[in-house]
């Protein structure tokens, strides 16, 4: 006897990257941040497993959001956290879809968006990038519930302008959620535009840049009536204690952050250069991954595979327009240059080969 909804029957669900759970890998493949979190950070967990966990936690999180709003020059009352950004997506859609509501997202782009919209029995309005991941000009519905929008866009890494986000803004009835878990690795974002739309919702996540993808804390920036009325949809205490506590220590240690990121942008535009002279194509990045294309013969499955053999770990996505391709996380020099002799040296003996694997 089937007991699931229709919609729930249907779908796939959404598949993470994989976390190997024997042996040593090089583990490119999650986008993880390779340096290790704040000292401070480790401090305040330690300093935060005391009785008081028996207690539950700020259930609106307020340390957590009076010091992001410090940080990012905002009001608290703009500011919502949840367990990862992944928490304040399903939020979102349930806040402002119901079933045959329209969401648009663009493809390909985190696929976890699709995932949601069919657990809310929403319709997907899936619009595909151009070739060079730009948005095409019937990319806009007017009157979709939700836009979401990942920039820098996983996993391409490209990034659209917040100029044109902000005429997008002005065209939807709907909410348009810009998805921006990779902006501290890129050359803008569109923080600006929260005072500008009313419709606009900001998320960012401490997974990333500061190296707490074990925490599971990220936050959305919005203007107040659209916080105000998700609240009444999230967890009662959707963020525990010891990830309020890391998210204030590792806020309070911009130096550190700043200083991984600026290693891991050095480390991209490295590999990006060295794999263009090996003749593959990097689209351009503004995360902490590239997306790699390979050239004519050479199978990104093949290649997957070896490299997987050989305890090192980048992303494979056997979808469409995706399966010719690899993502790669930005590791540290060490790690890349480990990646590095073994693709030169898989290319150079064919293991890359179509027909040879």
């Amino acid at each position: 006897m089937n007991y699931f909804r229709d919609n729930i029957e249907r779908m796939l669900g959404y598949m993470p990257g994989e976390q190997p759970r024997d042996g040593i890998y090089i583990k490119l493949n999650t986008n993880e941040n390779p340096y290790p979190p704040s000292q401070g950070v480790l401090h305040a967990i330690k300093e935060a497993v005391n009785n008081s966990l028996r207690l539950y936690p700020d259930p609106l999180a307020t340390a957590a959001r009076v010091k992001i709003a410090e940080i990012l020059g905002t009001k608290p009352e703009r500011v919502m956290a949840g367990n990862g950004s992944d928490d304040l997506l399903s939020i979102i859609v349930r806040s402002f879809a119901g079933p045959g509501d329209k969401i648009v997202f663009p493809y390909p782009s985190y696929m976890l968006y699709q995932t949601l919209t069919e657990l809310q029995d929403a319709t997907a309005c899936i619009v595909d990038f151009t070739e060079d991941y730009s948005l095409p000009g019937d990319f806009i519905v007017k009157d979709a519930k939700v836009t979401f929008l990942a920039n820098p866009n996983s996993p391409s890494g490209t990034l659209i302008s917040p100029d044109e986000i902000s005429k997008i803004a002005s065209q939807i009835n709907g909410v348009l959620v810009i998805d921006e878990a990779y902006a501290d690795f890129a050359e803008d974002n569109c923080l600006s535009l929260v005072e500008k739309h009313d419709n606009i919702l900001i998320l960012r996540t401490l997974s990333k840049s500061y190296s707490l993808a074990g925490i599971r804390l990220g936050f959305c920036i919005a203007q107040e009536p659209l916080i105000q009325g998700m609240m009444k949809v999230k967890d009662s205490y959707n963020v525990d204690r010891l990830s309020i506590a890391a998210v204030v220590a590792a806020l309070d240690d911009q130096d550190s952050m700043k200083m991984h990121v600026k290693k891991i942008r050095t480390t991209r535009e490295y590999l990006t250069e060295t794999l263009g002279d090996m003749g593959f194509f990097v689209y351009p990045s503004q995360a902490n991954f590239i997306l790699v294309k390979c050239t004519e013969g050479i199978s990104a499955y093949n290649l997957y595979q070896t490299l997987k053999s050989r305890k090192i770990l980048v992303r494979y996505f056997n979808l469409r327009r995706l399966d010719d391709c690899l993502r790669i996380t930005i590791g540290t020099e060490e790690e890349i240059n480990t990646l590095l002799k073994d693709l030169r040296e898989l290319v150079k003996n064919n293991y890359g080969k179509v027909k040879t694997i």
